[in-house]
């Protein structure tokens, strides 16, 4: 028996292979059971244009067999078997694929869709086996084969007995050391997950006799043994629609991505064109309980030609719908070396896109014709497309707008931005939103009074997210947001500015006078043109409003504190005002407690702390005597 020398470049690629190409052990039995069902479809296909062979495609199939006590871990197939010269092209040469050059070459005159291209998943054996056998008998020979390998050091081939065509591998795996227990690859329910992980849908039965034990009482144990299929071979993806009802989708759902409860919906389709590809995307009805965590990992399930290729693959999904759950199947894709990673090449940002199409035309057509159940979703993952604007600087707008919903001071109910404008009074210039805790503070905002008595609606921003989301937006159908404190909210007739200019004017030295007192705190003081029963309330003159500044100092990494521009308005037509214009002059000790105060009054209303709460105290006391 001669043993054969494994090519240079070979012994480097095998030891590539053992201990660094593949992330995950486990991998191995992925690569065997490919491979036998390409050696299965190699078969198969040429039957088709021999009908003399006489194949039988039901008895077509894949068999594994544990053998706890020797070690060893059998994969079989009834394919079509290789030849001494197919074994030296196939195994003596690492990275040969024979796969790849049938695809190319076979008698139908088309490519067909074989799963193992690239020659080198039959070594991943390496890192479990310290021993690997083939045996191998050509389809319409009486020769078989035997190869053998311990690994770089080299093989054999001889001649064996082997009653039946096709290939038998046996893997003698390797002793159990501290940090590797290869054990666990003879344990049925082991074989069983990873059958189901990662060859669920290869298209011929894996069978294997499976230990099945009932205890009738203490000493009453019967065991048997049953041949069964592991996998379910036609994916629920590649069935026609008309084949599936809501309760088959649901079912897979739950027992696929181990939720316990139904999705709001799903979206099936087969794609072709540019990629052709398979996808059978869900909408939970919940959240992972670490959605919004840093380490949330987002993803869709890889498949190529229903093999398992990664569990999450991140660039499937845009940020904004990280919440999808599901699948993609692809022949297309362009696979690395090792078939768990993907190249970044054109087909996979293709197939992106029309995932992230597909996504937004289900919700859009979830919140047209099935609004409570929309309403549902957004509550639980609003907050996320929210962000998908926000962090996108503006650039997914365009999907993810029209999908946002907004409490409203219109019958008290969600709105759509399309509905607020659909609605908009002819003389409206603006978005009108205003931002607080909850919607009864917002309600009782001072600044929100004129804009309601002016008949407008408004948007109520709960998240914090909110304003920063309309800052980025901008505007909505050209029409821009304006938030109800902001310094113009331009709803004046020209007689009351021009009434607000004279009473401005009027005071000016008193404006002048309290905004000194307050040593800083404001901009200025000035006449409200948005108050109409309320004394008093602030406003924002800068880029970052009073709820932008109470949202970032509330930020556990933000070191350095966020200020507003405020200012402090006054309304001239409340009681309170002709106070402090008697006292101006007169009594500038008291006017100055009196700006404090209210100055105080403004921030309470805000939601935002006293600077000094004892000092606001002894005012009221003070005042009151």
């Amino acid at each position: 028996m001669e043993t054969k020398q494994f090519k240079a470049e070979s012994k480097r690629l095998l030891d590539m292979m053992i201990n660094s190409i593949y992330t995950h052990k486990e991998i191995f039995l992925r690569e065997l059971i490919s491979n036998a069902s390409d050696a299965i479809d190699k078969l198969y296909f040429k039957s088709l244009t021999d009908a003399s062979m006489g194949i039988d495609r039901n008895a077509l199939q894949i068999d594994i067999e544990l053998d706890k006590e020797n070690r060893t871990i059998t994969i079989s197939d009834n394919g079509i078997g290789m030849t001494k010269d197919e074994l030296e092209a196939n195994l003596g040469t690492i990275a040969n694929s024979g796969s790849l050059a049938f695809k190319k070459d076979n008698d139908l005159g088309e490519e067909v869709d074989i799963i193992g291209q690239f020659g080198v998943g039959f070594y991943s054996a390496f890192m479990v086996a310290k021993l690997v056998t083939v045996y191998t008998k050509p389809f319409g020979s009486d020769v078989a084969y035997k190869w053998e390998s311990e690994g770089v050091d080299g093989y054999t081939i001889d001649e064996c007995e082997k009653d039946t065509h096709g290939t038998k591998i046996v893997l003698t795996l390797k002793e159990d050391t501290e940090d590797e227990k290869y054990e666990k690859y003879l344990e049925q329910w082991q074989i069983q997950s990873l059958v189901k992980k990662y060859s669920d849908y290869i298209r011929y039965p894996i069978k294997m006799d499976i230990s099945h034990t009932h205890y009738h009482d203490e000493d009453d144990v019967e065991v048997h043994v049953e041949n069964e299929t592991l996998n379910s071979m036609v994916p629920i993806w590649k069935k026609n629609k008309n084949e599936l009802t809501e309760e088959d989708y649901n079912n897979f759902y739950i027992e696929k991505f181990n939720d316990y409860e139904n999705p709001i919906t799903h979206i099936h389709s087969k794609t072709e064109g540019l990629a052709t590809f398979d996808s059978l995307l869900f909408v939970p009805a919940r959240a992972p309980f670490d959605y919004y965590a840093k380490d949330y990992e987002k993803g869709l399930q890889l498949y190529s030609s229903g093999v398992l290729i990664m569990e999450k693959c991140a660039d499937l999904l845009p940020d904004h719908f990280s919440f999808v759950k599901g699948l993609v199947d692809s022949e297309d894709l362009s696979l690395n070396i090792s078939r768990e990673m993907l190249q970044h090449d054109r087909q996979l940002k293709i197939i992106a896109k029309n995932i992230e199409k597909s996504i937004k035309n289900e919700l859009t057509k979830l919140l047209k014709n099935k609004r409570e159940d929309y309403e549902k979703f957004f509550s639980v993952f609003g907050l996320q497309l929210k962000f998908g604007i926000y962090q996108s600087y503006g650039a997914a707008k365009d999907t993810i707008q029209d999908l946002l919903l907004f409490s409203s001071s219109f019958e008290g109910k969600k709105v759509t931005l399309e509905e607020y404008v659909s609605r908009m009074k002819e003389d409206q210039k603006y978005i009108y939103y205003a931002c607080g805790e909850n919607i009864q503070k917002i309600e009782m905002l001072p600044q929100t009074e004129l804009v309601r008595d002016k008949g407008y609606e408004i948007l109520y921003c709960t998240d914090n997210v909110d304003e920063f989301v309309l800052k980025v937006l901008l505007n909505y159908k050209e029409k821009q947001f304006k938030s109800v404190s902001d310094k113009d909210l331009d709803l004046e007739t020209a007689e009351e500015k021009e009434e607000i200019k004279k009473q401005a004017e009027d005071s000016k030295e008193m404006f002048e006078f309290m905004t000194k007192a307050l040593d800083g705190k404001v901009k200025e003081v000035r006449i409200s043109n948005r108050l109409k029963s309320h004394p008093v309330c602030l406003s924002s003159d800068g880029a970052v409003s009073i709820e932008m500044e109470k949202v970032l100092n509330a930020m556990p990494q933000n070191n350095e504190k966020i200020s507003a521009e405020k200012a402090l308005e006054l309304n001239a037509n409340h009681p309170v005002f002709e106070t402090l214009k008697n006292l101006y002059g007169k009594d500038n000790e008291r006017l100055t407690k009196y700006a404090k105060l209210l100055y105080s009054q403004a921030l309470l209303i805000e939601g935002l702390g006293l600077e000094n709460p004892t000092e606001f105290s002894n005012l009221v006391c003070e005042l009151m005597v």
